[in-house]
């Protein structure tokens, strides 16, 4: 079984970042089962009133039709690591993941949960996503034949408890689309991938933005596979790439086997 893990550039037009993903779609091995996540705004990357703008109601859109379509085509699990979606009565929107199965149906979503309101020491300096976006309320998780996954998007990925959730629930394989700023990304990014990997034996797949934005602001890359040991099984530092790794669910099965975290836990 495949993981990728699809790191792009994305900028402010639909059109422009279809193209890039379609390319990188194209160039998977052909073995399946695969499942592609793409990262954090792959579909939209630039300022709020373009987010509100491009958003989609759950269910119906060209970005989801395109998404739907891409699954089908190429026979994979791809999973659309953050997109905006509307909010009925709303003026604010979500940021979600959708999980589509190879017969092109969405077989679950994740509306964000944690909002990045974060000042960071860099050319953009604030971030506020509450000004944009309302947080979900829900952890998510889809079955699939890489076991359960465990949706999670960006900022997440600061907030344990979240994950332990999504594996005390069954999930095997932890997904993290983002666009982790380069300055947070340097200091914070690889480590808690492992982290999350290690403490619940895990494969996690994070897929980052990673480069220089038209928006102007600069994203860390470094998209990699996680195995649930920690070890990183491929990693790409910057642009435009896809990094590919191999699933080992034997591998899962055995750390639980022969250091049974979870039943050691005192405090779940």
């Amino acid at each position: 079984m495949w993981l990728a893990a699809i790191q792009l550039i994305s900028g402010r037009h639909w059109q422009d970042n279809q193209a890039r993903i379609a390319a990188e779609l194209a160039a998977l091995p052909p073995e399946r089962p695969l499942l592609a996540l793409l990262p954090e705004n792959f579909a939209l990357f630039g300022e709020r009133q373009g987010y509100l703008d491009g958003a989609e109601p759950l269910g119906n859109g060209p970005i989801q039709r395109q998404l739907a379509d891409w699954a089908k085509t190429h026979g994979i699990w791809l999973v659309a690591g953050a997109m905006p979606t509307t909010i009925a009565g709303s003026e604010h929107i979500h940021t979600s993941s959708l999980v589509f199965a190879p017969d092109g149906e969405c077989k679950g979503h994740y509306h964000k949960i944690h909002l990045f309101d974060v000042d960071v020491a860099d050319n953009h300096g604030r971030y506020r996503e509450s000004e944009t976006f309302s947080p979900g309320r829900e952890p998510a998780l889809v079955d699939s034949p890489f076991g359960p996954l465990g949706l999670s998007i960006c900022y997440d990925l600061r907030f344990p408890e979240l994950y332990r959730r999504l594996t005390l629930a069954g999930a095997r394989v932890l997904l993290v689309p983002a666009a982790f700023t380069a300055v947070t990304g340097e200091a914070h990014w690889e480590p808690l991938l492992r982290a999350r990997a290690i403490e619940n034996q895990c494969y996690v797949v994070a897929a980052n933005q990673g480069g220089t934005h038209e928006t102007g602001r600069q994203t860390w890359g470094h998209s990699m596979v996680i195995d649930p040991w920690g070890r990183v099984l491929a990693c790409q530092p910057s642009g435009c790439a896809t990094v590919l790794a191999r699933m080992d669910a034997g591998l899962i099965d055995e750390l639980k086997r022969t250091m049974p975290v979870m039943e050691h836990a005192r405090l779940l």
